[in-house]
């Protein structure tokens, strides 16, 4: 079973999208590799209504946040997560508005031993060569900004303090609409998903996306808390996934969540994607359409490298096509 992606997005930097009869979306302006086309924040509802993800500091993206609802109220503001391409807009949006803030927590405080500790799943560890950025480029709008503004899109936002913290099963509901909260730990052990009961949907953040999959960085993530989360959306029965970054996952998308599963537990033994071992430091994972057939310039013990160091996300943009999907990460010496 292969990951069905889903690519296709026209991000209308600074303009609002009307999604479904309850979602609007205002995509920011911050493309990249961890972002894709860039940060998309979710408006919920109709007069007064909830912002899901508000974004990076960007003046002008919240700027086009309150140009979209002009006339209504923010009520509420929400952050999936504290990761710098989600909830540091927060901030300015709460200045303009008074809205409160919501959010699972602060960003994770991480000791210094638990940091020498992690498994090498690290941003440094999982960047894409300047050839694959190139091509990531090509697939995306230009900038109006510099890329080293986005270099660092994943960094933790640490000034992130929600005036109200929300768990798992919380309900927050404003004039028209209803939000469930579920807690989604792995990408970051402070993630949320908002199922929006209204629509049967689910607002995905990270967890899920529709033109990558997520990256698990030790140790503010873990890939066995993100393997359980998968499996409790396979319990519920939304009918569309909206995550943060790309398109609507659309069509029942369970086949995603079982696809991301499949190649997490049992590519590398029962599909036999190829993996190869570039040098002693670093081994590199086809996880894309090709290859039938397991390769190796050592003896590797494949399924030591499955649980300690997956950490899958795409590194070329033409997923439908036959090219390699490349993942490199870094061993311990």
């Amino acid at each position: 079973m292969s990951i069905p992606y889903v690519t296709e997005i026209d991000p209308k930097y600074g303009e609002v999208v009307q999604v479904t009869a309850g979602i609007r979306r205002v995509i920011a302006n911050n493309p990249g590799r961890f972002t894709f086309t860039g940060t998309g924040t979710y408006i919920v509802g109709r007069g007064q209504v909830a912002v899901i993800d508000p974004g990076p500091e960007d003046d002008e993206h919240v700027a086009a946040i309150l140009a979209a609802v002009s006339g209504e109220e923010i009520t509420h503001i929400i952050a999936t997560h504290t990761h710098r391409d989600h909830s540091p807009a927060s901030r300015a949006l709460q200045t303009a508005t008074g809205a409160p803030i919501l959010g699972f927590g602060g960003h994770p405080v991480v000791s210094e031993q638990s940091a020498i500790l992690a498994k090498p799943t690290t941003w440094d560890a999982l960047y894409p060569t300047e050839e694959e950025i190139e091509e990531l480029r090509k697939s995306m709008p230009a900038s109006s900004k510099e890329d080293t503004e986005h270099d660092q899109e994943e960094g933790g936002d640490m000034s992130f303090s929600p005036d109200i913290e929300i768990g798992h099963g919380d309900v927050i509901a404003g004039g028209t609409w209803t939000l469930e909260a579920l807690h989604t730990p792995g990408h970051i052990s402070n993630h949320l998903c908002f199922g929006y009961k209204e629509e049967q949907s689910l607002f995905t953040g990270d967890h899920v996306m529709g033109w990558s999959t997520s990256v698990i960085p030790e140790p503010e993530g873990s890939m066995n808390a993100y393997m359980d989360s998968l499996t409790m959306l396979l319990e519920r029965k939304d009918k569309f996934f909206y995550p943060t970054h790309g398109p609507r996952i659309p069509d029942i998308p369970f086949s995603k969540i079982k696809g991301i599963k499949y190649t997490i537990l049992g590519n590398r033994q029962i599909s036999k994607k190829p993996i190869i071992i570039k040098n002693k430091n670093t081994i590199s994972a086809e996880i894309g359409p090709v290859g039938n057939s397991v390769k190796s310039t050592k003896n590797t013990d494949f399924k030591a490298i499955q649980d300690k160091y997956i950490s899958i996300t795409p590194l070329t943009t033409n997923m439908y096509d036959s090219k390699k999907i490349i993942n490199t990460i870094k061993l311990k010496k």
